[in-house]
């Protein structure tokens, strides 16, 4: 004891800490960026650094395993509005690449998917009520508010998706287009992948005789490629509001529970699994489920969303709950990346591609 009171220590003595389960040591690096790099090799300087950087990194690699082994079946689920937010060919590109061997999507999704492949257009536009940065200086505040802004739009017949624009007349001919080259072909009960694929066809005829500019798309890459697309909820759409005026006067009408029959034998003859579920709602959980109806489950799961888990909402829930539904394998690779699904599709896409290529 010294003279103060205190106890004496030894400067020499070591410091032992704490038995630790849950800590290994795995020091957090700091990402580092350059002019010319490839997506690949910033995706690898994500891997050091930590919470979502580390995540979307994590993300890369499952998807680069998933897409870069051949005894993998891949299934997609494609939610939101991300044809037309500009994902439409992210998609296409996968599907004939051979990443995509089914793919559940909306019926919006092929609604504006069809509208760009006989040549319809999105556009951009804004999602406030006035522009923040106009380019005359000297421009004063209008005072519009933002149901201003949508009533103007109304008017003027523009449907706004946020900060992108379709005029209305593309959806008069996205129906002539279904009454003049899809329905005629199909007057009679087929399943929504029949339907889809017929819908493929027809997009990729009309989009190659009239010349398009625009790609046809991701429902004719899947016709071409013999990639079935399941639409299970396509009554919530314009694509499914025009199946059902056309069935109140024809023999067309669309078998539902078929689709369940073809896909669970798809998932069934699989040797491994693996989804990449791009949003939530429908397309998220009919991917997931059909592991429901056979003896196996995913092995690999990449979730791009933009919905918190807290909530207990489908679409926010994470992979690692899908495990304890018999969704996901005990021992599946899988990662849940929340963030705006736009931003992390095209670099996970690109990313995990260059990775596939390198390592399988």
């Amino acid at each position: 004891m010294s003279d103060d009171g205190h106890e004496d220590t030894d400067d020499h003595d070591e410091y032992h800490p704490p038995h630790r389960e849950e800590f290994h040591e795995n020091p957090i690096g700091h990402a580092q960026v350059r002019g010319g790099m490839s997506v690949g090799e910033l995706a690898g300087e994500y891997g050091k650094a930590g919470i979502g950087a580390a995540n979307l990194q994590r993300a890369v690699n499952v998807y680069a395993e998933m897409i870069g082994r051949d005894d993998v079946t891949n299934l997609f689920g494609l939610a939101g509005a991300m044809v037309p937010a500009g994902m439409r060919q992210i998609v296409v590109d996968l599907i004939r690449e051979g990443h995509i061997d089914a793919l559940v999507t909306t019926g919006a999704n092929l609604t504006h998917d069809a509208i760009e492949a006989i040549g319809g257009k999105h556009h951009h536009g804004r999602a406030e009520p006035h522009d923040p940065h106009p380019t005359n200086e000297d421009a004063e505040p209008t005072g519009e508010t933002l149901r201003d802004h949508d009533e103007h739009l109304r008017d003027e017949q523009v449907d706004r998706i946020y900060n992108v624009y379709l005029p209305q007349e593309y959806f008069a001919l996205f129906e002539s287009h279904l009454r003049e080259n899809v329905f005629p072909e199909i007057e009679r009960t087929v399943s929504i992948r029949e339907f889809t694929a017929e819908l493929g066809r027809a997009n990729l005829e009309r989009n190659r005789a009239e010349g398009i500019e625009e790609d046809a798309g991701i429902a004719a890459a899947a016709y071409e490629h013999d990639v079935p697309i399941y639409c299970p909820a396509i009554q919530d759409s314009v694509l499914g509001i025009q199946a059902w005026i056309y069935s109140q006067t024809s023999e067309f009408t669309l078998d539902a529970l078929t689709d369940m029959t073809h896909l669970s034998d798809l998932a069934f003859e699989a040797e491994k699994a693996g989804a990449m579920v791009v949003g939530g709602g429908v397309p998220k959980n009919y991917v997931l489920q059909t592991m429901l109806t056979i003896p196996d489950a995913y092995d690999y799961g990449v979730q791009l969303t933009m919905d918190p888990d807290h909530t207990g909402g489908l679409s926010g829930a994470t992979l690692d709950e899908a495990r304890s539904w018999g969704k996901l394998e005990k021992s599946a690779k899988n990662v849940t990346v929340v963030g705006d699904a736009t931003i992390t599709l095209p670099f996970v896409a690109a990313a995990a591609r260059e990775r596939a290529d390198e390592r399988f």
